[in-house]
Order: structure tokens, then C-alpha cells, then sequence
């Protein structure tokens, strides 16, 4: 990296040897960070690399430098700066060290503000993940009724339980039954699930069952089939 700062972009012949041979490295780097398809990361070794990568400043340096490196090199940087850094900041955040607190997250604003394309694609891909966090945590309730109120928010999480990865549905899931458990379910909400009644109590039916062994999930999808099944319109008011 070092060598590779110092080059001028005339060099072609030379930026294009220097890049190969970072874009090797960093493929090494995620191999001993992340592990192989058939070989578990070493501890000790993620260890090492970790405060090696500190002491040499490295992520500072591939980060200032990414627009050299090439594509698959640029996804090997993101790789690492997510295993090492990227999801302590939730913890330090949180911690009751003021400075440590304040300047994580200093740090964390940054991160989300200067690099605007790489977050809005990081939120894209753990939105159902990160929704379902901070919905389900009791210190969100008035977050979590007001989201819940929503007629299209429903709507987005029906349509997620269909997506393609498997661990998006999981969590769609996870958000779709607090609509469902709501005993205040505001009226849009309640029309949508009565006009999709039986089609949802089908859908949960066949719905992961090879999860089967996961008893807590079982029992939730079996309470919200129950809940869904058992819905009705309330009854008109009576005319004076």
C-alpha cells in the first residue's frame, strides 16, 4: 500500500503490478479473517491480523486508497473493515464511558454521513435485520406502535416473507407478527388482514417448516395462525 501511494498514475505498467499484488494480499488477509468454504477462521491468527492491522494503521490506508484498488480488491477491504471495526460502534456506543461513547459515536455520524453510497447500500442489504433490532427492543415502544399503525408498512413486510433469501423472511417475520399480536390494530391495518385472512393462515402454514426443531418459532407461527384465523370486523355501531 505504502508503495502503491507513491506511484504516479503514469505508471501504468507499474500501478497495474502493485495492484494485482495488493488485490492478491487482501484475498489472504480475508482467507485468514473470514475463513474457506471448508476451513474455520483461527482464532489466535484473527487475533494477530487484527492488531496487526491497528498497529500498522492499514485500514486507514485502504480506505484512503480505495479508488486504486481494484473491484474484487475494494470488496476484500469491505470485508475486512466489517469484521474488525464496523459493528463494534453499536456496542461502544451504548457503553457508560462517556468519552469512549462520544467518540465512537463521532465516529459512527462519519461513517454514515461521508460515505452516503456504501450506507445506503449497507442499510439496503440490513434493513429487515436492523429493523427487526430496534422494533423489538422494549426502549422503541412508540417507535414500534407507530410503525405498526402503518397500513403500508404491513404491506412491505407481507411481501418480505416472500423473498428470495431465506434470512430476510425469517426476519420479515419476526416484524410481521408484532401486526399481527397489536390488540389496537388501527383500521387499515385490520382491513388488510381480513382481506388476505385465509391466504396468510395458508402461507404461515407451509412457511419454513424446516424449522420444525425450533420450538419457540413453531409456537409464534402457530399463535399467529391462530390470531389471524380468529379475526373479525368489529361489530357497526348501533343506531340511536
Amino acid at each position: 500500500m505504502a508503495y502503491m501511494e507513491k506511484l504516479d498514475a503514469t505508471e501504468s505498467k507499474k500501478c497495474e503490478k502493485v495492484a494485482e499484488e495488493v488485490s492478491k494480499n487482501l484475498s489472504s488477509l480475508k482467507e485468514v479473517l473470514c475463513g474457506t468454504g471448508d476451513k474455520e477462521p483461527q482464532t489466535e491468527a484473527v487475533a494477530q491480523l487484527a492488531q496487526e492491522l491497528y498497529n500498522t494503521n492499514l485500514l486507514i490506508a485502504l480506505i484512503a486508497n480505495l479508488q486504486r484498488i481494484d473491484f474484487e480488491g475494494k470488496k476484500d477491504v469491505v470485508h475486512l473493515f466489517s469484521n474488525i471495526e464496523f459493528y463494534c460502534f453499536f456496542g461502544f456506543v451504548e457503553l457508560s464511558t462517556f468519552d469512549i461513547a462520544s467518540d465512537a459515536f463521532a465516529s459512527f455520524k462519519d461513517l454514515l454521513t461521508r460515505h452516503k453510497i456504501m450506507c445506503a447500500d449497507f442499510l439496503e442489504t440490513n434493513y429487515d435485520r436492523l429493523l427487526g433490532e430496534l422494533l423489538l427492543d422494549r426502549h422503541n415502544f412508540t417507535v414500534m406502535t407507530k410503525y405498526i399503525s402503518r397500513a403500508e408498512n404491513l404491506k412491505l413486510m407481507m411481501n418480505l416473507l416472500r423473498d428470495n433469501s431465506r434470512n430476510i423472511q425469517f426476519e420479515a417475520f419476526h416484524v410481521f407478527k408484532v401486526f399481527v399480536a397489536n390488540p389496537n390494530k388501527t383500521q387499515p391495518v385490520l382491513d388488510i388482514l381480513l382481506k388476505n385472512q385465509a391466504k396468510l393462515v395458508d402461507f404461515l402454514s407451509h412457511f419454513q417448516t424446516d424449522r420444525s426443531e425450533d420450538e419457540q418459532f413453531c409456537d409464534e407461527k402457530n399463535y399467529l395462525m391462530k390470531q389471524i384465523r380468529d379475526l373479525k370486523r368489529p361489530a357497526a355501531p348501533e343506531e340511536a
